[in-house]
């Protein structure tokens, strides 16, 4: 990048697991309402921004080209421009890196962008079966012809095709999701008890996060429908309680035989948004403004959709030699936790020279992940991986504890359903 891009200002959501606080919301109110609460907090106003760019992947049938209908909804007047992006799990880290190359083309100047997601709203679809026989009835011109549609019908046509679960599935590899997550599991000799115990490590940071109240300044409460009296302040994943004991009794989820990725040691699927208003960082000296980070460059990368969990490692390979950083140049690591498997799988990858070498074209390992500094607030295991959001989430909770802490510099990454990577390099003053 040409310079850096300054993220001024940043907000969320709580992210709540899927059929609870916010069932009733879809993923267009959930996003007006940060763009709302961002622009009520910012130093900037509506007429300031020149774009809104959000990430969605389930791209809801009622609200297309939902970044228009969030713009709108949240405040922004009808001459603003608006539209979505989709990089299935990194959507909305791929929106802040589309508008920085928008920023640094001279295109735009200032943007809002971020992610929204129901996952709750996904819809049940209706069956070929079902569809077809909906096309010869509305095709039939005469009683009898009508008659004779109707009695094609058969009742397993009923049956739905469930839609987080085909959009959870890659069509390529034909495995879903968590299957995947079992191809690592066994490509690394990774033991079920490992995986609980990442697992019960992500609810403990998360639950202690909460208490110590380290998360409240990157969420915004939300009222939540259907009569707004309920106020959702927090995120409802993180379990405090939740023990070694607890996680040993599941079974295992997607492979029921062999398998050991339950529903304890993967993320939940998750509601929420977040949005952030971005700038270059001469615009923002220009203006007198204080970011709260800046993002310095970012890399995305491809890898066997089977082995998708894996991006990280590939993404952040790419960053490092584009920036010439190392690993331990990085003060924290977000890593998004879809599984738990999936995060142990990349700290041994990172760590090894033999995989460096067989598929990252390296002399040796990238290095060790010291896990002291890996998603010290825990991780999407306990708080959750609503798809479109979540690089935004990761992008936002990470610039706060950097500037916490007094660190300079962290690495947010994640693996992207498909066969992709993508890694942000991040700093703070």
């Amino acid at each position: 990048m040409k310079e850096r891009l300054a993220i001024i200002e940043g907000i969320r959501s709580p992210f709540c697991k899927a059929g609870t606080a916010f069932k009733g919301m879809q993923a267009d109110q959930l996003g007006a309402i940060v763009v709302r609460e961002l622009m009520a907090r910012s130093v900037l106003n509506y007429n300031d921004i020149d774009e809104v760019i959000m990430g969605n992947v389930a791209q809801p049938g009622h609200a297309a080209n939902i970044a228009r209908v969030i713009a709108l909804q949240g405040g922004f007047p009808s001459t603003t421009i608006a539209y979505t992006v989709n990089r299935n799990c990194a959507s909305g880290m791929e929106a802040m890196t589309t508008a920085a190359n928008k920023i640094f083309a001279g295109e735009i100047e200032i943007a809002v962008v971020g992610g929204a997601e129901s996952m709750s709203n996904i819809p049940l679809l209706l069956s070929a079966q079902m569809s077809d026989f909906f096309t010869r009835l509305m095709m039939a011109k005469s009683l009898p012809d009508k008659l004779k549609a109707l009695l094609t019908f058969r009742a397993h046509f009923l049956k739905p095709v469930i839609g987080i679960e085909l959009g959870l599935t890659d069509p390529v590899c034909g495995l879903n999701m968590g299957q995947t997550a079992e191809v690592l599991c066994r490509e690394f000799a990774i033991t079920r008890q490992e995986q609980d115990e990442f697992a019960l490590l992500s609810h403990q940071r998360a639950a202690q996060a909460q208490s110590d109240g380290r998360l409240s300044d990157e969420i915004v409460p939300v009222p939540c429908a259907p009569d707004y009296k309920h106020i959702q302040h927090l995120d409802n994943g993180p379990r405090g309680d939740q023990s070694s004991v607890a996680l040993s009794k599941l079974r295992p989820y997607f492979d029921r035989d062999a398998g050991s990725v339950t529903v304890g040691n993967a993320c939940p699927i998750t509601d929420g948004a977040v949005a952030f208003t971005v700038m270059a960082e001469s615009t923002a000296k220009q203006r007198g403004l204080k970011p709260l980070g800046y993002l310095r460059d970012y890399s995305y990368a491809g890898l066997d959709g089977a082995r998708m969990g894996l991006g990280p490692v590939y993404s952040t390979a790419c960053l490092l030699d584009k920036t010439g950083l190392t690993l331990d140049d990085f003060d924290l690591i977000e890593l998004n936790e879809a599984f738990a498997v999936q995060v142990i799988a990349n700290e041994r990858a990172f760590a090894s020279d033999q995989f460096a070498k067989q598929y990252l074209h390296r002399d040796k390992a990238i290095g060790v992940i010291n896990r002291a500094k890996l998603n010290v607030n825990g991780g999407a295991i306990a708080l959750g991986h609503p798809v479109g959001a979540t690089g935004g989430r990761l992008i936002l909770t990470l610039l706060h504890e950097l500037r916490r802490r007094g660190g300079q510099r962290g690495l947010a990454t994640l693996c992207i359903g498909g066969g992709q990577g993508a890694s942000l390099a991040l700093e703070v003053e």
